[in-house]
Parts: structure tokens; C-alpha cells; sequence
């Protein structure tokens, strides 16, 4: 009786766990995911004051003076208080110099390349407006703190670059041990 009792439990207990294993649906990780940003309606403004280019802004945004310790006359932070985020344009009068101008174009690219350490990734493109004006536009992925930066030029005099920046940190939803 004693064999016949640990038998029927051996035989309980294997099914139990067999069909524990067998209904267990299949795991599919979650996509990554992205932080959501609600844009306002977009309405532009020309930008104020005697500076050698000009553009048109969100009206949500405030252009303010850079206020570091190497700042030129015309470099600005095109910052944008709801989103806690800033777009810093930086301005070079090359002057026909190739030196200056050529160290400019490497200072843009190496900025951008001190990214590559967290970056999964740096795109490059060079768009033409119509009215034959180049960018180099660079979008940067992975975990790094400007997604996008570009330069243009006109080869010869002017030489203008700007970097996105959020001023804020993503919420962590991993659970800690």
C-alpha cells in the first residue's frame, strides 16, 4: 500500500509540474520606448536683434545671450521653458580664413563625435534648401545628451552650429532589487 501511495504521488506531483511548464505563455519582451512630448501649435517669430543670420523661432521659446565663459557676441540658447530643453546656436565670422574656417568644421565634428561613447548611433545628412543653402545634419541615438545637432555654412565667411539639448533626465522605470 505504502509503494502503491508514493507512487500516486510521484505520478501527482510530475503532472503538476508538466502542466505548470506547458500552459506558461511565450515571453515577448516590451519594445523600447519613448518619452512623449505634446508640441504646441506651431507659430514662428523672427529673431530679434543685429545678428549676421537670421531665423524664425517658436513663439514658445526665449532666446537668451550664452552666458559662458567663452561665448562670442553672437552665440545664443534658444530655450524652450515648457520643455525644459535648449537649442544653443553658436556663430563664427571666418573671415575668408581656410584655417579658421577648417578648424571650425573639425570643432563641429569632433563635438559631435565625443558623443559616439554612448551613442548606438550618429546619422549624418546634408540637406539643400531652395535656396542653396547646405546643413549638415547629424541625429544622434542611445542614451546621449544632445539628439541633434547640425552646421551650415557658406564656405567662405560665416560658419553657424546648433545642438539640442533636454535639460532633463528620462524617468527610470526599472524596479531595483
Amino acid at each position: 500500500m505504502e509503494v502503491l501511495l508514493k507512487k500516486i504521488t510521484l505520478v501527482v506531483v510530475a503532472l503538476t509540474v508538466l502542466a505548470g511548464c506547458s500552459s506558461a505563455p511565450d515571453f515577448t519582451p516590451k519594445p523600447k520606448g519613448y518619452n512623449r512630448i505634446d508640441l504646441p501649435p506651431h507659430r514662428y517669430q523672427l529673431l530679434p536683434g543685429d545678428h549676421p543670420y537670421s531665423f524664425e523661432y517658436s513663439r514658445e521659446a526665449v532666446i537668451k545671450r550664452d552666458s559662458s565663459y567663452m561665448a562670442q557676441p553672437h552665440w545664443l540658447n534658444v530655450y524652450y521653458p515648457k520643455l525644459n530643453a535648449n537649442v544653443q546656436i553658436t556663430y563664427m565670422d571666418v573671415q575668408r580664413d581656410k584655417r579658421l574656417y577648417n578648424k571650425m568644421m573639425e570643432d563641429a565634428r569632433k563635438l559631435t563625435g565625443k558623443h559616439e561613447i554612448k551613442a548606438t548611433a550618429i546619422d549624418e545628412r546634408i540637406l539643400k534648401t531652395p535656396s542653396g543653402i547646405r546643413a549638415s545634419v547629424f541625429e544622434l541615438q542611445g542614451e546621449v545628451p544632445s539628439q541633434f545637432q547640425f552646421y551650415t555654412t557658406d564656405s567662405t565667411k560665416h560658419f553657424l552650429r546648433g545642438a539640442l539639448y533636454f535639460r532633463t533626465q528620462p524617468p527610470t522605470t526599472r524596479w531595483r532589487p
